[in-house]
């Protein structure tokens, strides 16, 4: 009996199922693909609040057959740091990702792949292993002494690596912040490694292709030379060659090789995140700085064996100065934006007439009380450059934002819709949605009008019973007062009354 495939009903399939994510309501969830190709999808998963994950940007290449969705998906991470970290027991360095619904690890009866599922469930599952403690991912766990220490000192590493890999590493590479060696200058596969697997004067080849592996006696001089490796040695994946930079797949090279026009959908997505999260990222860091010694060198899981572990040492400090590094980089090109739209307006593109236009629409409806009693203030204080507006809300009386006066500037880059505007607080405020530095989060219903962004602006900052996400946490002192039950709730209030009478005076 002869078994045909519906390539197009396969493909609608995936179609309905790419767009039912992006109109979703997750916020740690994004898929995109091309086009050309629906079957080749990328996934970005952001690391779930209170774990070792938390706010890391986690990438995954997504493969599906002719067969879909009578047969599962295939997925491979591709936030492996060059294919040298192992982030979880189900998560391998060279990108495998064991899971009982892909096929790639045994699970009990009714866990395996069914038609039934699709992406998010997919997606979801992966989601899950990046739990409050991993270590409970790997078999046996439950047999083991749960109090022992090595859990924590799992979670300790995986929440190093996940702001040095998945955080800074990550946005680094976005904003052509260099860092040590040029990555034309690494070590690749194929390459003689004599000063890290053979020592001096001894040259051994490492096999080429992406299934292969390091020779046995290579690989227990590997395993013996990062035993022996001093406190100060370097993880990261940018450094000269070490007993760290050996591995035996780049998975995302590999993902590159696939595209050659290194296509980043999720680039803006990452940037605007990063600024939501920068408070959480650096109180974390800081915590940790506390905890964790300078140098002090990684503990080695038992079912971690090079290079599918996740070596290094923590350096909390130098994370610390490259999460301000990103955050001043990202600030400075909002600025270039506005540069840049300076030249559009003086060659009248499309997008700089357009905002020009809506700019003096919205100035006369926000001006004159028309959405809902609120008073917005809209100039352009450049020149009439309509990429930069300068914006003044005034607080509602009978509120605790009554009296206030707070002053804002929202950037808009000159590829809008494509990239999305960001908004920065000038005038200091106390709330839930704006960030220590400024940074409002905030959803407009339609991100391809700047009305609709004015709109969202404002209804966040007045809003008065949000809904509760973990995932819009940008200010966690706040957050966890707003949230934190009534009383904490009383704190928050006054802490927001406050910040709108001392607006008056900024």
């Amino acid at each position: 009996m002869t078994t045909t495939t519906n390539t197009s009903g396969a493909i609608a399939r995936i179609t309905r199922e790419i767009a039912a994510i992006e109109k979703g309501s997750d916020l740690s969830l994004a898929v995109a693909c091309r086009d050309s190709d629906v079957r080749n999808v990328r996934a970005l998963i952001i690391g779930p609040p209170e774990t070792p994950y938390e706010y890391g940007f986690f990438e995954f290449e997504i493969k599906f057959s002719k067969e879909y969705p009578i047969k599962s998906p295939s997925v491979r991470s591709i936030t492996t740091n060059g294919g040298r970290t192992r982030f979880n027991p189900n998560i391998y360095n060279e990108g495998k990702v064991c899971l009982s619904i892909l096929g790639t690890w045994r699970g009990n009866p009714g866990e395996e792949w069914s038609s039934a599922q699709g992406l998010e469930s997919v997606l979801l599952s992966i989601q899950s292993l990046m739990s409050a403690n991993p270590y409970e991912n790997e078999p046996g766990y439950e047999d083991r002494g749960k109090a022992e220490e090595m859990p924590k000192q799992y979670v300790a590493k995986i929440r190093h690596e996940t702001l040095r890999i998945a955080v800074c590493q990550r946005l680094e590479g976005l904003l052509g912040i260099e860092r040590g060696q040029p990555a034309a200058k690494r070590p690749r596969l194929g390459e003689k490694l004599s000063s890290v697997l053979g020592g001096k004067g001894k040259e051994k080849e490492v096999e080429a292709s992406p299934g292969a592996s390091i020779t046995a006696s290579a690989n227990e001089e590997f395993h013996s030379s990062i035993e022996s490796r001093p406190e100060d040695a370097s993880s990261e994946v940018d450094t000269p060659a070490t007993e760290t930079s050996v591995y035996e797949y780049d998975a995302e090279a590999t993902f590159a090789a696939y595209d050659s026009s290194q296509w980043d959908p999720f680039a803006d997505l990452m940037k605007r995140r990063f600024l939501w999260y920068y408070d959480t990222y650096v109180q974390t860091a800081t915590a940790e700085l506390a905890l964790h010694p300078q140098g002090q060198a990684f503990t080695r899981m038992e079912f971690e064996y090079p290079p599918n572990s996740m070596e290094g040492h923590f350096d909390y400090a130098n994370i610390l100065k490259r999460l301000d590094g990103i955050k001043q980089a990202l600030e400075e090109e909002q600025e270039r934006w506005v540069k840049i739209g300076k030249k559009q307006v003086a060659e009248e593109t499309q997008v700089a007439v357009q905002l020009a236009f809506q700019a003096n629409q919205l100035r006369y409806q926000w001006n004159e009380g028309k959405y809902d009693g609120s008073r917005l203030e809209i100039n352009l204080p450049d020149k009439g450059n309509p990429f930069k507006w300068d914006l003044t809300l005034l607080g509602q009386s009978m509120t605790s934002l009554d009296a206030g006066i707070f002053n804002m500037t929202l950037f808009i880059p000159p590829t809008f819709p494509t990239v999305q505007p960001r908004l920065k607080f000038e005038t200091p405020i106390f709330h839930h949605r704006v960030s220590s530095t400024g940074v409002l989060c905030y959803f407009p219903k339609k991100e391809d009008d700047i009305g609709s962004h004015i709109e969202a602006i404002v209804r966040t900052i007045q809003e008065e019973e949000p809904k509760f996400d973990p995932r819009t946490v940008v200010n966690p002192e706040a957050f966890s007062l707003y949230w934190g039950g009534q009383e904490k709730r009383k704190v928050y209030n006054r802490k927001l009354r406050r910040s709108a009478q001392e607006s008056c005076e900024y």
